[in-house]
Order: structure tokens, then C-alpha cells, then sequence
């Protein structure tokens, strides 16, 4: 979503498919005859009677992966049959292309260091930051950029769509000055009420891994406030 809306705000002209709604978007999916297109795949079946991960159709030639968390354990019995999904993914990337992924992540480092794969590897970590007054900034070419959002997870996730962007040849400073205006994606820390006490989000958090990224944003960013978590 984040890189949908760099490429929006440049008007670069793309496709995608998506699982969330963003802002700017009227649909989660656009297939035309562009020669980019954004796919957001997870490891999950592709449908009851095609039970191949759906990622392990898409042959990219740019990838990303951001962690490996046991999400899915009706579909994938143990551990090691999960993390072998992601394996497969990452040996199914154009050889001349490039695997993105997030160093900080143990289980995903443990994986790229134990396997051999064509493309090229990119790491990337927690983008350098700054918070004033609850406020998130990122520190890039020695200017501080606001954010609209903020947490570990999203600060993690905006390095890995910058290494994306610059891929596609889209310049430091155009994607930083894109992503300020970023809010985020429907029911993904989605702020739906305040007062100048108090905020309300609200978050889909729909594993348990996400659930505890979420609230521990919450806690860095407000670490004055009194936080009442409703699950």
C-alpha cells in the first residue's frame, strides 16, 4: 500500500492487486497493459481446489518479504513446512532480479543465510527516525520528514518500499517526499477518533504477531498516556 501511493502521488502509470483499501484508490485490483504491476501476496492457498501458496504463482522480478510469522497453522502442519513456503517463493524470483527482505527479522535471515538463491539480495532494516511530540519523523538526506503514521512495523515497512521504488527508478527525495502523506490502509492502525486527551484506533490485527507490533507502537509512541487495549 505504501508503494501504491508513492507511485499515485508520482502519477506513474501501474497495475495492482492489493488486500486493503487505501486511500486514492476506488478498487483493491487494476489489470490493464501497464508494464508494472503491484502484487501484495501472502503463503496462503490459492483457492480450496488449488491449494499452491498464492506467491508461488507470481514469479516477480522484484520481491520483498517482510518476516516470516506462523500465521496459517490450519494450512501448514509444523514450522519448517511454513518457512519452506517462503523458500520456494524466493527461488521462484527472476534470476536477473532481486529479493528484498527485512534483516531484523530472525526466522527470514535464518532462511537467506541458509539458502542459496540467483537473484540479487537486498536487506533492509528499522528506517532512522525520530519522534517529537508523538510525532514520527524520518531522518533521510539530513532533513526530517513527518509521518501521518508510525510504529516499528511501519518504519520497517517504509525502508523495504523504499528499496522497491529506488529499483524502479524513483529517487530518495520522491519517495520521501510521497510517503508523508501516507495514512496508512483501511483498519491498519486507522485513527477514527480523537479529543486533545485522547486517540482511538482501530486495527484489523488478525495474528498474533501483528496484534503485538500494533500495541507496541501504540506504547513507543504515547509513552506518557495511559493505554486501553480492546480485543
Amino acid at each position: 500500500s505504501m508503494i501504491l501511493h508513492v507511485l499515485g502521488k508520482l502519477n506513474i502509470d501501474f497495475d495492482y492487486m492489493v488486500g486493503a483499501q487505501l486511500k486514492g484508490f476506488d478498487t483493491m485490483v487494476k489489470i490493464t497493459d501497464s508494464k508494472l504491476i503491484i502484487l501484495e501476496g501472502d503463503e496462503y492457498l490459492s483457492s480450496p481446489i488449488d491449494r499452491r501458496p498464492k506467491f508461488h504463482l507470481y514469479h516477480p522480478n522484484i520481491a520483498l518479504i517482510s518476516g516470516i510469522a506462523w500465521d496459517h497453522i490450519n494450512v501448514f502442519p509444523t514450522f519448517e513446512n511454513y518457512v519452506e513456503q517462503f523458500n520456494i517463493f524466493a527461488k521462484c524470483i527472476n534470476e536477473k532480479g532481486s529479493l528484498i527482505f527485512c534483516q531484523e527479522d530472525s526466522e527470514l535471515k535464518k532462511m537467506v543465510d541458509a539458502n542459496s538463491y540467483s537473484c540479487e539480495l537486498i536487506p533492509y532494516k528499522t528506517h532512522d527516525h525520530i519522534i517529537i511530540d508523538n510525532n514520527t519523523f524520518l531522518n533521510g538526506n539530513d532533513i526530517h520528514y513527518k509521518l501521518d503514521i508510525f510504529g516499528k512495523h511501519n518504519l520497517q515497512n517504509i525502508a523495504g518500499a523504499k528499496a522497491i521504488c529506488m529499483q524502479i527508478e524513483i529517487s530518495e527525495n520522491q519517495f520521501y517526499e510521497a510517503i508523508q502523506s501516507f495514512e496508512g490502509a483501511s483498519k491498519r492502525l486507522q485513527l477514527i477518533g480523537e479529543n486533545k486527551h485522547s486517540k482511538l484506533y482501530f486495527d484489523f490485527a488478525h495474528s498474533p504477531s501483528k496484534l503485538k507490533a500494533t500495541i507496541e507502537a501504540v506504547k513507543f509512541q504515547f509513552p506518557k498516556k495511559q493505554i486501553f487495549a480492546i480485543m
